[in-house]
């Protein structure tokens, strides 16, 4: 996989470069400030970039303005958001443009090896892999809504859903049957008014799209 990061932190961009390429990826490209970012992607069209939200000059929204731009330019790239804490308004603009192939991770992820890496793969192969502390922060931040309708077992289901897990993970983590799963599931959607399917990453973007819709309404 070819990879472009943008880090302003030169201990962590140096971190995740011997994190990639350890693992038999290729960074091709690295930008420690907002300006540098949008042309190394245009210039080396990667398979995935790792974009800090914060960078500088201004240490604001640097890094999310250039994903959203990239992805203007190259529809569909993968981007996998870096973030010091859950920003809402950050991770509801991130997903306004559509959810295919977008990751939103707090930067402590990055120290679990294995779920950095599972999620990066996932988001260069068009899923979605949010932080459950950004799922928590959507799934509550707004009220009256159809998820209210939700039980406490199938808001659970839905988090583990919008964070890319599949029926045997998300069977394994909440110790059920995956037929309990797919049931669930199917109740989630019914009540939510989305559609029946239980397929690859499509239920998880219907999701997602309906979070994003919910949390701007």
């Amino acid at each position: 996989m070819r990879v472009v990061i943008a880090e302003d932190n030169a201990l962590l961009r140096e971190g995740l470069v011997l994190l990639l390429t350890s693992a038999g990826h290729e960074v091709v490209a690295v930008a420690g400030t907002g300006p540098e970012i949008l042309p190394a992607l245009l210039e080396h069209h990667p398979d995935a970039a790792v974009l800090d939200v914060r960078m500088p000059p201004d240490f604001r929204d640097e890094g999310l303005r250039a994903a959203l731009a990239a992805r203007k330019e190259m529809p569909g790239l993968p981007v996998l958001v870096l973030s010091q804490y859950v920003e809402q308004s950050y991770a509801a603009e991130l997903l306004g443009g559509g959810a295919s192939g977008l990751g939103y991770l707090l930067k402590d992820r990055v120290g679990r090896v294995d779920e950095f890496l599972d999620a990066l793969e996932r988001v260069a192969g068009g899923g979605t892999a949010l932080d459950p502390e950004v799922v928590t922060e959507l799934l509550t931040r707004r009220r009256d809504s159809p998820l209210d309708s939700l039980t406490p077992r199938e808001r659970e289901v839905l988090s583990l859903m919008a964070e890319g897990h599949d029926n045997a993970t998300i069977a394994k983590t909440l110790v059920v049957t995956e037929r309990a799963v797919h049931k669930h599931i199917g109740n989630v959607f019914l009540k939510l008014g989305l559609p029946q399917s239980d397929s690859g990453h499509r239920r998880v973007l219907a999701v997602l799209a309906y979070l994003n819709n919910a949390q701007r309404g």
